[in-house]
């Protein structure tokens, strides 16, 4: 990513001034959300529990758990922030502050998964290609690169959108399948990530049976407009994921 004077400032203290993080990684919010994040990512993981895995852009080190309790040994972190790699260290030590791009493109077909939750609204246009490039060629051959990122398609999806003053664009699946496909990507598949229906909580179950509602109701809005249900794809964040052909 380009160096700009105010990521520098921002990112310094991302985790203290822009996401109220404490100094010490929080173990059970992460479990809960990881409960979650067990059915978002269902089939998505590696099968071999010594798959080298890379969360790009890793934050607080979340996801980096979530991998841990999930068994896979050889995972890895980077990231430009220096709080929320005191925190991710505090998961495993290799978290590396550097620029995601230079670290992508100083390990070719190195990794069997790559992950970048969160990322690719904060990059510049020329930039999310560039690190879709550089993902693609740091994948080992049938490696899955999997993203998450806010939802142009939601009807509050741009409240996430300029939640962050750091965020630069937004996609919806259809142009970021699209741009996955031009760099090589195979296999695209997007999800939601909105209530889970059986397993979770009761709470979540009556979210869920809302949620239906409002999301069909979504869709009959789209299709009274433009003659179609529209992607499907309706949360506020949506998860994609593409292999190295």
């Amino acid at each position: 990513m380009t160096n700009n004077s105010y990521r520098d400032r921002i990112y310094q203290n991302y985790a203290s001034k822009f996401q109220n993080t404490g100094p010490e990684f929080d173990v059970s919010a992460s479990l809960r959300w990881g409960r979650a994040y067990t059915f978002y990512l269902r089939g998505w993981l590696p099968k071999n529990k010594d798959a080298a895995v890379l969360d790009a852009a890793c934050g607080g080190g979340r996801l980096l758990h979530f991998y841990k309790e999930a068994g896979l040994s050889q995972i890895s972190g980077v990231d430009v922030s220096p709080e929320q790699i005191c925190l991710a260290r505090q998961i495993t030590p290799n978290v590396f502050e550097e620029n995601v791009l230079t670290h992508l493109r100083n390990n070719p077909e190195r990794f069997d998964l790559i992950s970048g939750f969160d990322i690719i609204e904060h990059l510049t246009k020329q930039e999310v290609l560039d690190f879709l490039d550089a993902a693609y060629a740091a994948l080992r051959p049938n490696g899955r690169l999997i993203l998450q990122t806010p939802n142009a398609d939601s009807l509050a999806g741009m409240s996430i959108r300029y939640g962050d003053f750091t965020h630069e664009v937004c996609f919806n699946a259809q142009s970021l399948s699209r741009l996955m496909k031009l760099v090589g990507f195979n296999t695209i598949e997007a999800r939601e990530t909105g209530p889970i229906l059986w397993g979770y909580s009761m709470a979540s179950t009556a979210r869920w049976l809302v949620w239906s509602c409002l999301r069909a109701l979504t869709q009959l809005f789209n299709y009274a407009e433009v003659g179609s249900p529209g992607s499907g794809i309706t949360t506020r964040v949506f998860l994609i994921t593409g292999l190295k052909g």
